[in-house]
């Protein structure tokens, strides 16, 4: 099963990338499966179909899913939502009150990352196309399995033991009722499953692609958003630049943004090289309905296979005595290291990542480390 997920800077057309994709898939015979992480559901729109909670065709082979979320959230979140709408009732608030505020930040995009690991494990598909949130709260949601395992893994023996011994004390002090072993659970089990998608979305047959417009101010976060899914471990296997204008014929105003659109292509292939650059024509109409997303499907990959398993290193790798994170398009000045007893913290501009040694390296001091050639490679003592 290959895995897809497109991402971009909100407007550039990741939904129409996304959505032309899982059409050539479908009619190239593999039986595709396209979902949304947005909040803001634009697929159906684009197939030109009706939304729906559960997979449904949308087209021959192709299948279209944008996630009910409350019901998943029942599914996945009920329990502890029920322990905290009853802690709260408690409180004082009233039950519409309760219900409000017991509302996961990110409940969403979550339920949808929990979903997608669904329908991985039930084995119908052979192509998954994920169309991503824009890149900041894709990026905040990529994050969040590997941060969730950090503190979960650290705190919930704790509380355990603590909810075991002040559990009557809680109720006594506090007028609310300390949480049930089946609260504890649940959280138990959405943790696991948030760590299950990080390993989905990480493994040899997922990957993402990077859409953009060729303007300057796309293409700078175009280039951070690079670095920082690597950071946290996500393999990018192409750029789509969309909306290039052809330079055909062009009148003076369409020329000007030729020129621009040139210089910015040039700096694109340039940042982001060897990784494949596609390009979709500004098309002369909205592309919407599963003939007009077919040909622009065909359009951006032509001879370019868009299901080939991605090639390379995966981004980080370790061996004996020497770990090794590929994080290109990083600057000296804005990457920083740290070491907290096990762990490994690694700090790219704005973005962070506490990676959890093996015990081989674990046991060791950091002899030294460099970034070179996009590569930061930390080695320890023997």
């Amino acid at each position: 099963m290959r895995i897809l997920l497109f991402t971009g800077k909100g407007g550039v057309g990741k939904t129409t990338a996304a959505a032309a994709t899982a059409t050539l898939a479908a009619r190239r015979g593999l039986k595709t499966l396209v979902v949304s992480t947005d909040t803001a559901h634009s697929l159906a729109d684009a197939l030109a179909v009706p939304p729906s909670g559960e997979p449904v065709e949308a087209a021959p082979g192709l299948y279209l899913q944008q996630v009910d979320t409350q019901r998943s959230l029942e599914r996945h979140w009920g329990e502890l939502q029920d322990y905290a709408r009853s802690a709260f009732h408690e409180l004082g608030l009233d039950e519409i009150t309760s219900e409000e505020v017991t509302v996961l930040p990110g409940a969403e995009e979550i339920i949808a990352l929990l979903e997608l690991r669904e329908q991985a494990r039930t084995g119908r598909w052979d192509v998954i196309v994920v169309d991503c949130a824009p890149t900041a709260e894709t990026l905040r949601l990529l994050a969040l399995p590997e941060a969730l395992d950090w503190h979960v893994s650290r705190l919930l023996p704790i509380g355990r033991r603590l909810l075991k011994a002040l559990g009557p004390l809680v109720r006594h002090v506090a007028k609310v009722s300390a949480p049930e072993e089946s609260v504890l659970s649940a959280g138990e089990r959405l943790h696991r499953g948030l760590l299950a998608v990080r390993e989905l979305l990480t493994g040899d047959n997922a990957s993402v692609r990077l859409v953009l417009t060729p303007e300057a101010v796309v293409v700078a976060e175009a280039r951070r958003t690079l670095t920082s899914l690597s950071l946290y471990g996500y393999r990018v296997d192409a750029v789509i630049a969309n909306r290039v204008f052809p330079a055909g014929g062009a009148d003076e105003w369409r020329a000007r943004w030729v020129e621009a659109q040139t210089r910015q292509l040039a700096d694109v292939h340039a940042s982001f090289a060897p990784l494949p650059i596609l390009t979709v024509p500004y098309l002369p109409a909205e592309p919407v309905g599963v003939d007009a997303l077919a040909e622009v499907g065909d359009a951006l990959y032509g001879e370019h296979d868009p299901f080939a398993a991605p090639t390379g290193e995966p981004p980080m790798r370790i061996s004996a005595d020497e770990l090794t994170l590929w994080l290109p398009l990083a600057d000296k000045s804005d990457v920083d290291l740290a070491r907290k007893g096990d762990e490994l913290i690694v700090t790219a501009g704005s973005y962070r990542r506490v990676i959890a040694l093996p015990a081989a390296l674990a046991r060791r001091t950091v002899a030294s480390a460099a970034l070179q050639d996009g590569h930061l490679r930390v080695t320890f003592e023997i």
